[in-house]
């Protein structure tokens, strides 16, 4: 494999040391200013892949810190302006470029209604940047690929450093500064049994839930960009719902069960599904019976679906390659996105 994307993801553990080297002062100092005048709530604002890592970013600040957040929906902000009171609260926009108007104006109008504003992009000197009180390079450097990877994976880093210092939660820091091993690991893992699957394949559900929902909903989103596949994330909770009616005789489901609370439930689904005789790809820890695809391990369940993308994505080049598509050109699709 000799894709751009594939030697962007082998970058990343080395990014994410770089990133974790550098971000003792500028978190320490956001950290401060945000104890000094806590926000009520957080709001979050972004598309794409990186609307993946604003959802793990709430994940964190709910179940860790106690933070209500919640997503922006964009469309209400910018084209029906809607006359939202965001006074008190803290909004973070996360972006690879930090070009798109629709993200630049959500974040003004917040800050204009009284917000905090942050911005987690990967070109500090881009628009985003320069709207928002804050701004916190994602350290990933120029991103060739159109599907970004290094700076999806930088992102979620971002995101958990930012509860990490806020709420002094050493066990977290401590916990993310052994996560490069745990990437390189994720690097080694073979998912070939996956793309003998996959590859002949016009759809699937990518599933997960809790913590594993925004690695499931990375993965969907990848599968559409670089391999054509009409891929839906769904959450466990879900699927017995309205989704459950389109699974039937090999119909393929990849399952992202990482470590926690939703695990269990997890693995039963894949029985369950397997016994309706849906074609299932069950993504789980080592120890895990009956897994098909091996999940990296970190030092807290928090942080194991940042490795589990990591796994997903090597494997996604492999499947773009298998289904003869160029992962670097997918179709349609540039690298810089402006909606508005």
């Amino acid at each position: 494999m000799n894709s751009q994307m594939f030697k962007e993801v082998r970058s990343v553990p080395e990014i994410v040391m770089r990133q974790l080297e550098a971000a003792h002062e500028p978190y320490t100092q956001l950290a401060a200013r945000l104890r000094a005048n806590p926000p009520t709530q957080v709001l979050t604002i972004a598309r794409g892949s990186s609307a993946c890592a604003a959802h793990y970013l709430r994940c964190l600040l709910m179940a860790r810190c106690g933070r209500p957040a919640w997503s922006l929906p964009l469309s209400l902000m910018t084209q029906h302006e809607a006359p939202v009171d965001t006074r008190g609260w803290l909004a973070v926009a996360i972006s690879q470029s930090g070009q798109s108007p629709d993200l630049i104006d959500s974040l003004q109008r917040c800050r204009d209604g009284g917000s905090r504003t942050l911005a987690l992009v990967n070109d500090i000197d881009s628009p985003l940047a320069g709207t928002s009180e804050w701004a916190l390079d994602l350290e990933a450097g120029v991103e060739l690929s159109v599907a970004a990877t290094k700076s999806f994976i930088a992102s979620m880093v971002a995101g958990a450093l930012l509860a990490a210092y806020w709420h002094h939660d050493e066990e977290l820091r401590h916990g993310l500064g052994s996560l490069p091993q745990a990437l390189h690991l994720a690097d080694r893992l073979s998912w070939n049994a996956a793309v003998d699957v996959l590859a002949p394949a016009s759809r699937l559900m990518v599933v997960g839930r809790g913590f594993s929902l925004p690695a499931a909903q990375e993965a969907a989103l990848k599968l559409k960009e670089t391999c054509a596949l009409q891929a839906e994330a769904v959450s466990g909770a879900e699927i017995l719902h309205g989704p459950m009616s389109l699974i039937d005789e090999g119909y393929p489901l990849l399952i992202f069960a990482t470590r926690g609370p939703s695990l269990p439930g997890l693995v039963t689904l894949a029985q369950q599904m397997r016994e309706r005789g849906a074609r299932v790809l069950l993504a789980a820890p080592e120890e895990v019976a009956q897994r098909d695809l091996t999940l990296p391990t970190t030092a807290l369940p928090e942080l194991d679906p940042l490795a589990a993308v990591q796994a997903f994505y090597g494997f996604a080049v492999a499947l773009a390659e298998a289904r003869g598509l160029d992962p670097d050109r997918p179709k349609h699709l540039s690298k810089v996105t402006r909606t508005h």
